[in-house]
C-alpha cells in the first residue's frame, strides 16, 4: 500500500511537470475583453452611429448650407455666354416641411432601436462569455477529477490481477475492472475534447490565443438566484432590449409611413440666397447699360404637390413596411415570452437536480469514509465480510463519479440562472455589481 501511494505521488508530480503553463484570466477580465473585442458589439455600435448621423442629417436640413463656386476663364469673344462670375456663393435651407418632422421622429425611433439592439448584443456576448467561462472552469475541474478517477481505476485493475493470481477473483472481475478503467479513459478523452472546444471558443471571444488559456476558480462570482415568482407574468410589459428594439423599429416604420401619406397637399418652404461677383474680362459691361460687379438675391420658394401617383404607391409600400415591422415585433415578443417561461421552469428543476446530486455525492463520501475506517480498524464482526482494498478503490471511483455529477449539475444550474437573468433584465445589473466588487486584474501566467 505504501509503495503504491509513492507511485501515485510520483505520477502526479510527473503530470504536473509536463503540464504547460496556464494563463489564468479572471471572470471580470474575460467579460470585459469580450465586450471590447466582439465584432458583434462593434457592428451594433456602428449601427447606432449611423442612426445618429441619419437623425442629425434630417435635423440639419433646417440649417442653411453654403456652397461656393468659381468660373474664371480667358476673355470671351462677342456677346458673353453664361454667367461670367469670378465667384459665387449659394445658400439653401428648409424652412417648413410637414413630412420632415415625421422623418425626424422616425430617425429618433430608429436611433432608439439601434441603441436597444446594441444593449441586447452586449448582453448576448456577456452571457456567452460568462457561460463559456463557467464551462471551461467546469472542464478543468472535471479533468482533475477524472485524472484521480483514472488512478483509482488503474489501481483497481492491479488489485484484481493480484487477487486473480491468488484465486480470490475470477477473470470476469478482471474484465469488469478493465472495462471500468477503459470507460474512464474514454470519458477523459471526451472531456479533453470539450475543454479544447470551450477553450478555443473563449479565446475567440476574448481575442487571445487559446493555448494555455485557463480560468480562475476564485474569481467566479456567486450567481444571483432569480425567483421565478418575482418575474413579470406573460401579459406584463417586458423590458427585454431585443423586444423593445423591435417595437422601436416598428415605431420608426410607422412614422415613415405617416410622413409618406402626408406628402400630397402639404406645402414645403425653402429659403434660397445667392451672391455673385461678376468679372469684367468677359466684356459684360459693354453689353449691359447698368452693369455692377456685386449681385445678390434672396427669396423663399413654396412647393405644393397636388398629384403624384408614384408617391402614393410609395406611401402604400411604407404602410406595408410598418405593418410588417409591427407583426415582427409581436412575433419576437411571443418567442421571448415562451423562452422565458421555459427558462423559469428549467431553473427550478435544475436547482433541485443540483441539490440531489450534492446529497448523492455526500452519501458516497460518507460511505467511503466508513469503509476507510473499517479497513484501518476492522468492523469487529467476524460474521460479516471484511472490507478489502478492492472495495476501497471501487468506492473511490463511485465517489468521484458522484462528484462529476455535482459539477455537471451545478454548471447546468449556473447556465440556466445566467440565461434567466438575461430574460428577466437583471444580467446587466449583476455584471455591474460584479465589476464593482471585483476590479479587472491582469491575466496571471
Amino acid at each position: 500500500m505504501i509503495r503504491l501511494r509513492r507511485q501515485l505521488i510520483a505520477c502526479s508530480a510527473l503530470a504536473c511537470a509536463v503540464t504547460p503553463a496556464i494563463a489564468q484570466i479572471s471572470f471580470t477580465s474575460a467579460v470585459t475583453l469580450a465586450l471590447k473585442n466582439s465584432p458583434k458589439v462593434k457592428t451594433a455600435q456602428a449601427d447606432v452611429d449611423k442612426a445618429r448621423a441619419t437623425m442629425e442629417e434630417l435635423r440639419d436640413a433646417y440649417i442653411p448650407n453654403v456652397v461656393g463656386a468659381s468660373s474664371i476663364g480667358p476673355p470671351s469673344y462677342g456677346f458673353p455666354l453664361g454667367q461670367p462670375s469670378i465667384y459665387n456663393l449659394n445658400s439653401q435651407s428648409l424652412v417648413y416641411s410637414s413630412p420632415q418632422r415625421d422623418y425626424i421622429r422616425a430617425a429618433k425611433a430608429s436611433l432608439e432601436a439601434s441603441a436597444l439592439s446594441l444593449k441586447d448584443v452586449r448582453e448576448s456576448v456577456a452571457e456567452d462569455t460568462a457561460i463559456t467561462y463557467l464551462a471551461l472552469n467546469r472542464d478543468l475541474q472535471r479533468q482533475a477529477v477524472l485524472h484521480e478517477q483514472q488512478g483509482f481505476a488503474d489501481h483497481l485493475v492491479a488489485i484484481v490481477q493480484d487477487r486473480l493470481a491468488a484465486g480470490q477473483d475470477t477473470s470476469i472481475d478482471l474484465t469488469s475492472a478493465r472495462l471500468t478503467a477503459a470507460q474512464i479513459h474514454l470519458a477523459r478523452l471526451r472531456m479533453d475534447d470539450d475543454a479544447i472546444a470551450d477553450q478555443a471558443h473563449l479565446a475567440r471571444l476574448l481575442g487571445l490565443p487559446a493555448q494555455g488559456l485557463g480560468t480562475s476558480i476564485s474569481s467566479v462570482p456567486p450567481i444571483v438566484t432569480v425567483n421565478p415568482g418575482d418575474l413579470p407574468s406573460s401579459t406584463a410589459p417586458t423590458i427585454n432590449p431585443a423586444v423593445a428594439s423591435a417595437y422601436a423599429l416598428a415605431d420608426s416604420k410607422r412614422e415613415i409611413a405617416f410622413a409618406e401619406n402626408r406628402y400630397i397637399m402639404r406645402p414645403q418652404i425653402t429659403l434660397d440666397a445667392q451672391y455673385s461677383r461678376f468679372a469684367k474680362f468677359n466684356n459684360l459691361q459693354d453689353y449691359y447699360f447698368r452693369f455692377q460687379q456685386n449681385n445678390a438675391a434672396i427669396g423663399i420658394q413654396i412647393t405644393l404637390p397636388f398629384f403624384d401617383a408614384a408617391r402614393k404607391a410609395k406611401a402604400r409600400g411604407a404602410d406595408a413596411d410598418a405593418a410588417h415591422a409591427l407583426h415582427d415585433a409581436d412575433s419576437i415578443r411571443d418567442q421571448f415570452l415562451d423562452i422565458r417561461l421555459k427558462a423559469q421552469h428549467a431553473a427550478s428543476e435544475l436547482a433541485v437536480r443540483a441539490e440531489i446530486a450534492t446529497l448523492d455525492q455526500q452519501i458516497a463520501q460518507q460511505n467511503l469514509d466508513a469503509l476507510l475506517v473499517q479497513l484501518n480498524t476492522g468492523n469487529g464482526n467476524s460474521a460479516t465480510a471484511q472490507m478489502t482494498p478492492k472495495d476501497e478503490q471501487t468506492s473511490r471511483i463511485a465517489e468521484r463519479e458522484r462528484f462529476l455529477a455535482v459539477l455537471n449539475a451545478n454548471f447546468e444550474l449556473q447556465q440556466a440562472q445566467i440565461s434567466l437573468m438575461r430574460q428577466s433584465g437583471d444580467l446587466e445589473d449583476w455584471l455591474s455589481a460584479v465589476f464593482q466588487a471585483q476590479p479587472v486584474p491582469p491575466a496571471k501566467h
